[in-house]
């Protein structure tokens, strides 16, 4: 009886183990898909901003370079959580087809920020709660509400395209988290800290 009751003990803590480091293993996919993203969503709107000077939307191009900037800090908090779990970041980057400025900011509205903010994000930040991992958590919680910004930010430049003729505005981007701003608010940005991007 003896050796029945430690033979289902070990059994139950192999279970446990083994569930624990699929569910771990989770928001380590999760984490890396970020990454992938967010490093491929840093060279699209570099890219972008070219053609917006090319244009002469100075303005738009000031915006994509600070999302640019917001999307290296989001890969920076992922990468780091990842290499605490033993993993190396990877990233596959290939650029989308350069549009127009107008359709440019229309895109990543509507097909990229607006799935990270409203499906890819949420389910990211929910795994890694369900996994205890509260770096993770915080990392991608800072990206969705940087993400949802930008979708903002995105949309109403494309709607009033004509008022962003010109040189380049300032953009203000929080140094922890990404959040970014076309109008300073430090009470945004953890530890008061941002950078101004032009």
């Amino acid at each position: 009886m003896k050796y029945l009751f430690n033979f289902v003990a070990l059994m139950l803590t192999v279970v446990f183990v083994a569930g624990a480091a699929a569910t771990s293993n989770g928001t380590l996919h999760n984490l890396q898909t970020a990454y992938n993203g967010e490093s491929n969503a840093r060279a699209k709107y570099l890219e972008f901003a070219k053609k917006a000077e090319q244009e002469g939307y100075g303005q738009v191009a000031s915006l994509f370079r600070a999302a640019a900037a917001a999307e290296q800090i989001h890969r920076t908090c992922e990468a780091s959580v990842m290499n605490e779990m033993g993993a190396t970041p990877q990233a596959k980057v290939a650029l989308p087809p350069i549009k127009s400025t107008k359709q440019n900011l229309e895109d990543s509205a509507s097909k990229g920020e607006a799935y990270e903010r409203d499906t890819m994000y949420p389910q990211f930040i929910r795994q890694a709660r369900t996994d205890n991992n509260n770096r993770a958590a915080q990392c991608f919680s800072y990206a969705q509400a940087a993400e949802a910004q930008h979708f903002n930010l995105f949309n109403a430049a494309a709607r009033d395209l004509s008022q962003t003729k010109g040189s380049a505005a300032s953009y203000y981007v929080c140094t922890e988290g990404g959040y970014t701003m076309a109008r300073l608010d430090v009470s945004k940005c953890p530890g008061g800290k941002y950078s101004e991007v032009k």
